[in-house]
């Protein structure tokens, strides 16, 4: 078992490990199993960052073996410069979301734990898969976990909310598995992603590729006009739930661009960018005004996800290495910033039962060591200099100026938006006189909820300071990329 197999296969055993100790009088050692694993597991990952090559864009940290022999489907895994964060940002958010659900959650711990764990190493595997049905099993695997997150432990309205979830993700999902049978018979017989990059095929072919691929990737990034999904699960799911939404899973779709959309059907990327990037556009315009109307804090941060992630889109389709490397960068970050800003909603809704801004003001007065890690995080959504939201964002920009000077005007100046929506709750919510009895009650948090802020706290600081680690290991594979989808496969 190599160091990829580890990586998935570690957090997926301790998960089954919490199903099978049942009880919830065995809440203490569930806890603690919950924790070693998560721990154990990340911990696999690191090797993975230090025996990285960099300079290179070949697959490394290669696995093969036949898994169903008579249909060519291979058990095969391999990083690149693309991919190797993700898998570490997916095991660190895990150990996050365990100790923040530490004492929030009372029944079915072992459950809310083992599930937790489960999809942590499926949508490592996500990233990992380099054989298109592996990559397919692992993609529609990650359902069933969220799925149960939000339908056992969600809101009132939680049935609906994994209902929609599922159906969204699973229609979209269809036509990419379509798509993928006929890649197979294209190829002769053959699901290896490498082979699938090189195939010579027509343009309609392309365009047919392109919109399956689409179909399904748009909807988990999600993409305006198919993202009504995410707010209503947002609001319904439970706090680990949405971190672990915002922070990774909206990632398998935009990932899913970069691996499968762009090098197989280039010309019909290249042909439809501009369908995208409007697409994109709208979402960081247009959803970042809803966003600013919301009552709700949790759906408000639903909607700035939608905004954030179009910049990962914009500048993954305006083909340059500043706009393919700042959507990566700009993913990273949102996997931290959101995970932040959604715990911290859990740390107020733990407390007053409410995600209401009507519910709240003046809670810098009662708690002002958790608003002064709220303050960070808001400015960070907000793309502040010196956080890691700022960085994506900036690379995106410039490259979308490099490509078209009023594209990259246009996302520009909605980073207004995102300002203007976030310091608006921050000031409604934290600043001010206390607005009732219920905050006047407010206790500031405690030990481990400082460790789960400071955790975040640390990341976004640092990328935001030093994001030289992050560019210096996508850069061969973005290059490559780029020189990949240059290249016309139409005679």
């Amino acid at each position: 078992m190599g160091l990829l197999s580890l990586a998935i296969w570690t957090p997926i055993a301790f998960g089954v490990v919490l199903l099978a100790l049942g009880r919830d009088d065995q809440a203490r050692s569930v806890r603690w199993v919950a924790l070693i694993g998560s721990l154990v597991s990340f911990l696999v990952t690191l090797p993975l960052y230090d025996g990285f090559k960099l300079g290179t864009a070949a697959m490394q940290f290669v696995e093969k073996a036949p898994w169903i022999a008579r249909f060519n489907v291979n058990y095969h895994l391999g990083v690149d410069g693309i991919s190797l964060w993700f898998v570490l940002l997916t095991a660190f958010i895990n150990v996050v979301i365990v100790i923040a659900g530490w004492e929030v959650i009372t029944k079915r711990v072992n459950q809310y734990m083992g599930a937790f764990l489960i999809l942590s190493g499926l949508m490592i595997g996500v990233f990992c898969a380099i054989d298109g049905m592996l990559f397919y099993v692992f993609f529609e695997a990650t359902l069933i976990p969220m799925y149960l997150i939000i339908g056992i432990w969600g809101g009132p309205n939680k049935i609906y909310a994994a209902f929609k979830f599922f159906l969204y993700t699973l229609l979209g999902s269809l036509l990419m598995l379509v798509a993928l049978i006929f890649l197979y018979t294209q190829s002769g017989g053959s699901f290896d992603l490498a082979l699938w990059h090189r195939l010579p095929l027509t343009g309609t072919t392309q365009t047919l590729l392109f919109f399956a691929f689409f179909a399904a990737f748009a909807v988990k990034v999600p993409m305006w006009p198919v993202h009504t999904w995410l707010p209503d699960v947002h609001v319904e799911a439970p706090t680990g739930g949405s971190a672990v939404l915002a922070a990774i899973m909206l990632k398998l779709g935009a990932y899913g661009f970069l691996r499968f959309s762009m090098p197989i059907a280039p010309d019909a990327a290249r042909q439809w960018a501009w369908l995208i990037i409007a697409l994109s556009l709208i979402a960081v315009v247009y959803v970042g005004l809803v966003a600013m109307v919301q009552k709700d804090m949790k759906k408000l941060v639903a909607y700035s996800s939608v905004a954030h992630m179009g910049f990962v889109t914009l500048g993954f389709f305006i083909f340059n290495g500043l706009g393919v490397s700042g959507g990566l960068v700009q993913m990273i970050a949102h996997g931290f910033v959101s995970a932040a800003m959604f715990l911290s909603i859990g740390v107020l809704y733990d407390r007053v039962h409410s995600r209401e801004i009507a519910s709240y003001g003046g809670v810098v007065n009662t708690m002002p060591k958790f608003t002064a890690f709220a303050l960070f995080f808001a400015m960070a959504n907000c793309g502040l200099p010196g956080t890691a939201g700022f960085v994506g964002e900036w690379m995106v920009i410039l490259g979308a100026v490099k490509a078209n000077f009023w594209i990259g005007f246009a996302a520009a100046s909605a980073l207004i938006f995102g300002a203007a929506y976030t310091l608006w709750m921050f000031k409604r919510v934290y600043l001010g006189p206390v607005g009732n009895a219920k905050v006047k009650a407010l206790l500031d948090i405690s030990s481990r909820e400082f460790l789960v802020m400071a955790l975040l706290a640390v990341a976004v600081l640092y990328m935001g300071i030093y994001p030289k680690p992050f560019t210096d290991v996508m850069d061969a594979s973005v290059t490559e990329l780029l020189k990949h989808v240059a290249q016309s496969k139409l005679n």
